[in-house]
């Protein structure tokens, strides 16, 4: 855990628990530690609905962890599930679940049961895809997301200690079947692990692998950061702009590391574009200066001089959807907006939509009148801003501070609007509000 840390006075862990022997440990360890500091443990259940009898399980699993005092909470994941890819689907609807909890609950810190061996498999399974130097590195023992910190502490534990502490002190888990159904990519490789040499030669030698991968990939991000701390200004409207002439001057893995991190955090994304992307991108922008402006992962690149401009792309931006009021709402990846009901007259329902080129036509000269001067947010960056809307167009644009003369109080206003993206660019948390 102080591998993980650092963790406040009297901490409160989340931990996810499916049931099976890792995370039952995981919780039973996690609860010990956690209690000796004053703090406390809730476990977090997701039922999938994928196969009968799962209902029964997680009931089971409560049953035993309020036994030991632990807080438990099922998480139903509802609606159509996908034919196709079922478990990576499962598994984001798996995080999302538990993050929403996370944030509604005030809880910082997720720690989940991945061990040893899935270490293993995981790098194996990234070899099979000819990933690169991040796949290869396997998963990272803390992830710092906008919403929470995802700890992983057993990943140096294999799985054998993990079942002993349970036999140890009586502890029943649950054996998933589909853990074993040879249909997944994962299980495949699970066994074929025992075979490809005595004992757990194989598995020490993909890890210590992996554990160099991960000190590269750590050199490289430490260099990226460098780099745009040097270079690159982001704004609280998502948009940034960085000087060409030092990312040209830079080394070439470190220039498109940095340039990755910095579309995925104005994208709205968690991960970078593909490698080969970023490359021509970075050599026809950038190093040689052939092109003007580029798209690629959700954003917009435009160069004037030495100077390029990154913003989210107008296309692919959300659908317009009815605004609420029950709590902050992250939007396209990219802002935490809160809203608060108010007496005012606007007609019809209050929709959150992009402002879009339509919405910018409409405002007409306002923008240019704030008296905050927003309007230097460039007018490409302008389109992709959240913005309030009813029935005779848009209501208001908090980053423009703009409200329609028509209306004297929006029916719903922001009360707060953060650009806090799902990719966190300094590699800790760090917003603009």
């Amino acid at each position: 855990m102080a591998a993980v840390g650092p963790f406040e006075a009297s901490p409160h862990l989340a931990v996810a628990v499916s049931g099976g022997a890792d995370s039952m440990a995981l919780c039973l360890l996690a609860h010990g530690w956690s209690t000796l500091r004053g703090g406390r443990v809730s476990a977090l259940t997701v039922d999938h609905g994928l196969r009968p009898g799962s209902r029964s399980d997680v009931l089971q699993v409560g049953k035993w962890l309020r036994g030991r005092g632990i807080e438990h909470t099922v998480l139903s994941w509802v609606g159509e599930k996908p034919a196709t890819g079922i478990q990576e689907a499962a598994r984001s609807a798996r995080y999302g679940l538990i993050t929403q909890w996370c944030v509604q609950s005030n809880v910082l810190h997720l720690l989940l049961g991945h061990h040893r061996q899935d270490q293993a498999e995981t790098v194996l399974m990234r070899q099979c895809r000819a990933s690169g130097l991040d796949g290869l590195a396997g998963m990272a023992s803390v992830v710092e997301t906008a919403e929470v910190r995802r700890l992983r502490p057993l990943l140096n534990t294999p799985p054998a200690r993990l079942r002993a502490v349970l036999l140890a002190v009586g502890q029943p888990w649950i054996e998933d079947p589909s853990n074993s159904d040879p249909a997944y990519t994962r299980n495949r490789v699970r066994a074929l692990l025992p075979r490809l040499s005595e004992g757990d030669s194989a598995v020490s030698s993909v890890i210590a692998n992996s554990a160099r991968m991960a000190q590269a990939r750590m050199t490289l991000a430490r260099a990226a950061s460098t780099l745009l701390a040097r270079c690159c200004q982001v704004y609280s409207c998502g948009y940034a702009r960085f000087d060409a002439r030092a990312m040209a001057a830079a080394p070439p893995e470190v220039a498109a590391r940095a340039l990755g991190g910095l579309m995925a955090t104005i994208g709205g994304r968690m991960y970078a574009p593909a490698p080969e992307k970023l490359e021509r991108v970075f050599f026809q922008l950038i190093r040689e200066n052939t092109v003007a402006g580029v798209t690629l992962g959700r954003c917009r690149l435009d160069r004037s001089g030495d100077r390029v401009l990154v913003c989210r792309e107008s296309r692919g931006l959300p659908s317009p959807r009815l605004m609420e009021v029950d709590g902050p709402t992250h939007w396209d990846g990219r802002f935490l907006i809160d809203c608060v009901a108010s007496a005012g007259n606007g007609a019809g329902p209050v929709r959150l939509a992009a402002l879009g080129a339509s919405g910018v036509n409409q405002m007409g000269g306002a923008v240019e009148r704030s008296p905050l001067c927003l309007h230097r947010v460039p007018r490409p960056a302008r389109l992709a801003l959240p913005a309030l809307a009813d029935d005779a167009g848009v209501l208001a644009v908090p980053h423009l501070d703009y409200q329609r003369p028509d209306v004297n109080e929006v029916p719903i206003r922001v009360k707060s609007i953060c650009f806090q993206p799902h990719h966190v660019l300094s590699g800790g948390s760090h917003y603009l509000a």
